[in-house]
C-alpha cells in the first residue's frame, strides 16, 4: 500500500436511484459505503473499487476494451431495471465515440490479418461481424479517439499499416451520431426489426436503452461523425427500407449490441459486444457467485458485480463487492498468508478502517485496486487463513476522537515509524514516531552478501553461497575470497536483479578483498545504486521546487525528521526542496524509503584532529589496496579504512549509493513490524494500539 499523501474526506456515495426505485429496495449508508439491493456479504455493506477510470490527476488507468468472463449464466442490468441474460463465456465492452472504420470484408482472414498488424500500434483494433443481405461481413475499426480531428490523423497511420489487406478500401472516420428505427418492449422484437433492416443491406443494431422505461430496447442505425453525414444516411436508409421511420438518437444512453470477432486473430471466435453510448451512461454486470474474470486486469477473477460506464470519454470499470469479501483479497494481497494469525488480524482491521474512511474519494468509487489505495487482486489472493482473520475481526475498526482512522500502513518502517512531518508535513496525533523493532523480521533467513573489491578496482556484491573465504588476509587485516563457480556474477547491489547487468564476473582462483558483509537487500535494509550524476539529474527534474544543477558532484542529507528520515537533500550544496518530504523516494530514482544515507563512490570525508573535515576524492594514480594486499599506483580505486575498521572503496569517477532502511512512507502501521510483534506473542489489538497512538479498536 502506497497511500496518497492527502487525506481523503468521507462523503456519501452516489446511488443507483432509478434502479432502486424500480426494485423498491432500501438503501442504507454506513460509514460512507454504498449498500445497494444486489449486495451480498456478511452485513450488506459494499465497497466500490475502481479498476479502470479516467479521473484526471486523481487516478488514470484506461483501456479501449473490457473483456469479462463468467463460468455460469449472468446478466446485464440497466438503471431502469431492464435485464439482458448472458450465457457463460466472455462478453466485451467499449465506449462509443470517434473511430476509424478500416475495412469491411467477407474475408475473415483479411480482416484478422489487418487487425494483427494494428495490434502492435497505438491504433488498437476492434473487429465485429454482422450479416448484410444474407452475407457474413467483418467490420474492422480502430479507436476510440477523443476528437474527430484525432481520428482523422489516425486514418493516415491506419491506411499505411494495413495497406496490404485493404483491397482498395479507404479507412474513414466514424462517429456516434445515429438514428433510431423504433423502440421495443423486448429484445426479440428489436432483433426482428434489426433483421428486416439487415436484409436490405442496412447496418442496424439492437440497443438496450439504459434509461428507456417500459420500452427497454431500440434499433439504431448509422455511425456518422457530422450532422450532414447523418442527413445523407437518413435519406439512404429510407430509400432502401420504405416505411421505416427514423429519428435522431440525440445522445441517448444505451448499450449497442454487436457481435465481436476480435477475440482471436488466428481463428474465428465470437462473443457479445456492448458499446456504451451517451454521456455518463452506466450498466451493471451482475455475477452469479462464481466470480467475474477481467481479462484486461491480468485475467484476475473478482467477487461481486461490475459497473461499466463512460467517464471523461473513456471506459470505466468499478467492482461493486461486499466489504468483507473485498478484505479477503486485500489482506491476502498486502501480507503473506503464512504470517501469524494476529498479524493477519492487524492487517484486516487496518484495511477495513482505511476503506471505510475513504468516502467518495475517487468520485465514482471509494478506492482503486492498486497500492494507491490498497492492493486488491481478486479471488486469487484469498487464503483460508486470511479469511479466518477477516471473519474473526468482522466490523472492527480503529477509531480516535469518535471517528474512524484512515489507518495507513506501509511494508516496513525500518525500525522507526515516520512522524507525519516526514511524510506530508502534518502534525502528530494518531500517527507519530514509534519504535518498530519487529521490522527486522523482514530479513530473517535471507542470504548474506559479501561486498568485495576486485584487482581491477571494481567493487560489488557476491552472494554467500557462491563464495569461499581464504585463509590469507591483506596487510590491513581484511579477508580475501574467491568464488566457487565459473562466471560468477558480481552484482552492483546485494540483490539479484535480472534486468541489471553485473559489474563484473569472477572465476575460481580469482581473488577479491572483502570490504563488508551485509544482508541481502530487503524491506528492512537495502542498497540502491550506483547512480550517475546524469541519472540523478534526470530523476530530480520536475519533482523539486528548486532548479536542478546540470551536474551533481556532491549530494547529502542535510535535514532529518524525528525518525531520521530525510527532510532535505542538497546537491552541490543547494537544497533540492520538494513539496512533501516523502517525494524524495521518487525524486531520487525510486528509493524504497526516505530513511537513507548517501555515499559518493568517488569521494570520502576525513575528520582531522582539529575537528575540521576535508573532502578527498579517488583519482587515477591513487594508492589501491589490491586483492594481494599490496599497494599499486595503476588502479582506479582507493580503500578507505574508518576508525572502527570498516572499509570502503573509493573509485575514480563520482557515482552515488543510497544505503537505507524500510520500505514505504513509514507512516502508521508497519506490516513487517506487526509480523515481528506477533512472533513475540502480542495480540492484534495491542499491535494496532502501538502503531496508532491514542486510538481504540471498536466493533461497528
Amino acid at each position: 500500500m502506497e497511500r496518497s499523501l492527502i487525506v481523503g474526506k468521507a462523503i456519501r456515495t452516489k446511488k443507483w436511484s432509478r434502479r432502486l426505485k424500480v426494485l423498491a429496495a432500501a438503501l442504507l449508508t454506513v460509514s460512507c459505503l454504498q449498500v445497494p439491493a444486489y449486495a451480498a456479504g456478511n452485513d450488506g455493506q459494499t465497497i466500490r473499487v475502481a479498476m479502470f477510470a479516467n479521473l484526471g490527476s486523481t487516478y488514470k488507468s484506461t483501456t479501449p476494451l473490457i473483456t469479462l468472463e463468467s463460468t455460469g449464466q449472468w446478466s446485464i442490468q440497466s438503471e431502469s431495471g431492464a435485464n439482458v441474460s448472458l450465457p457463460a463465456g466472455q462478453v466485451r465492452f467499449s465506449a462509443d465515440g470517434f473511430r476509424v472504420k478500416v475495412l469491411e470484408t467477407s474475408d475473415f482472414k483479411a480482416a484478422s490479418a489487418a487487425a494483427k498488424l494494428l495490434q502492435a500500434t497505438a491504433d488498437k483494433p476492434l473487429l465485429f461481424t454482422t450479416t448484410l443481405n444474407g452475407n457474413t461481413i467483418y467490420q474492422l475499426y480502430t479507436g476510440n479517439y477523443a476528437t474527430e480531428a484525432l481520428a482523422g490523423q489516425a486514418v493516415t497511420r491506419v491506411q499505411k499499416v494495413a495497406a496490404a489487406q485493404l483491397a482498395g478500401q479507404k479507412p474513414a472516420v466514424t462517429g456516434s451520431k445515429r438514428l433510431s428505427a423504433g423502440t421495443y418492449g423486448s429484445i426479440q422484437e428489436a432483433e426482428a426489426a434489426q433483421a428486416n433492416l439487415l436484409a436490405t443491406g442496412v447496418s442496424a443494431y439492437p440497443v438496450l436503452q439504459l434509461n428507456g422505461g417500459s420500452q427497454a430496447y431500440a434499433v439504431w442505425v448509422g455511425e456518422a461523425s457530422t450532422d450532414a453525414e447523418l442527413s445523407v444516411l437518413k435519406n439512404s436508409v429510407e430509400a432502401k427500407a420504405p416505411g421505416v421511420s427514423l429519428t435522431p438518437v440525440n445522445n441517448s444512453a444505451g448499450l449497442i449490441i454487436r457481435q465481436d470477432a476480435g477475440l482471436s486473430t488466428d481463428a474465428l471466435k465470437t462473443a457479445p459486444h456492448y458499446t456504451i453510448a451517451g454521456n455518463e451512461s452506466k450498466a451493471l454486470v451482475q455475477g452469479n457467485g462464481n466470480g467475474i474474470k477481467v481479462v484486461e486486469r491480468s485475467q484476475r477473477t473478482y467477487r461481486g458485480d461490475m459497473e461499466i460506464s463512460i467517464v471523461s470519454g473513456d471506459l470505466a470499470l468499478v467492482n461493486v463487492v461486499a466489504l468483507e469479501q473485498y478484505l479477503y483479497s486485500v489482506v491476502g494481497a498486502e501480507v503473506y498468508s503464512s504470517w501469524p494469525a494476529e498479524a493477519l488480524k492487524v492487517q484486516a482491521v487496518a484495511a477495513r478502517s482505511y476503506a471505510l474512511q475513504q468516502g467518495e474519494r475517487f468520485k465514482i468509487a471509494n478506492v482503486v485496486d492498486t497500492t494507491l489505495s490498497q492492493a486488491y487482486n481478486g479471488i486469487g489472493s484469498e487464503n483460508d487463513k486470511v479469511t479466518s482473520a477477516v471473519d474473526a475481526t468482522a466490523g472492527e475498526v480503529v477509531k480516535s476522537g469518535g471517528k474512524i482512522v484512515e489507518a495507513v500502513f506501509s511494508s516496513n518502517a525500518g525500525g522507526q515509524t515516520a512522524h507525519p512531518s516526514e511524510v506530508w508535513n502534518g502534525g502528530a496525533g494518531v500517527f507519530t514516531n514509534v519504535v518498530s523493532s519487529g521490522d527486522t523480521s523482514a530479513q530473517a533467513g535471507l542470504h548474506t552478501w559479501y561486498h568485495v573489491l576486485l584487482n581491477s578496482g571494481v567493487s560489488g556484491y557476491i552472494r554467500e553461497d557462491n563464495i569461499k573465504e581464504l585463509t590469507t588476509k591483506t596487510d590491513a587485516g581484511l579477508a580475501k575470497v574467491t568464488v566457487t563457480a565459473q562466471n560468477t556474477n558480481v552484482r552492483p547491489i546485494p540483490l539479484i536483479q535480472s534486468n541489471v547487468e553485473p559489474v563484473a564476473k569472477m572465476n575460481p582462483g580469482n581473488e577479491a578483498v572483502v570490504l563488508a558483509k551485509v544482508a541481502q537487500s530487503n524491506d528492512y535494509a537495502w542498497v540502491r545504486g550506483p547512480f550517475t550524476s546524469a541519472q540523478l539529474v534526470k530523476s530530480l527534474q520536475g519533482k523539486t521546487t528548486a532548479s536542478v544543477p546540470a551536474s551533481i558532484s556532491t549530494m547529502e542529507v542535510t535535514k532529518r525528521g524525528p525518525s531520521g528520515r530525510a527532510l532535505e537533500v542538497t546537491a552541490n550544496g543547494q537544497a533540492m526542496t520538494v513539496k512533501y518530504a516523502d517525494t524524495y523516494r521518487s525524486a531520487l530514482g525510486g528509493l524504497p524509503s526516505t530513511l537513507f544515507d548517501i555515499a559518493g563512490t568517488g569521494s570520502y570525508t576525513v575528520l582531522g584532529a582539529d575537528g575540521k573535515t576535508a573532502s578527498k576524492t579517488g583519482s587515477k594514480g591513487a594508492s589501491v589496496l589490491s586483492s594481494s594486499g599490496t599497494g599499486t599506483s595503476s588502479g582506479n580505486a582507493l580503500v578507505v579504512m574508518s576508525g572502527d575498521g570498516q572499509a570502503r572503496a573509493v573509485t575514480q569517477g563520482q557515482t552515488f549509493m543510497f544505503i537505507g532502511q524500510g520500505n514505504g512512507h513509514g507512516l502508521g502501521l508497519s506490516q513487517w513490524g506487526a509480523k515481528g510483534m506477533a512472533d513475540e506473542g502480542y495480540d492484534y489489538q495491542a499491535i494496532l494500539k502501538h502503531y496508532y497512538q491514542n486510538a481504540t479498536i471498536v466493533k461497528e
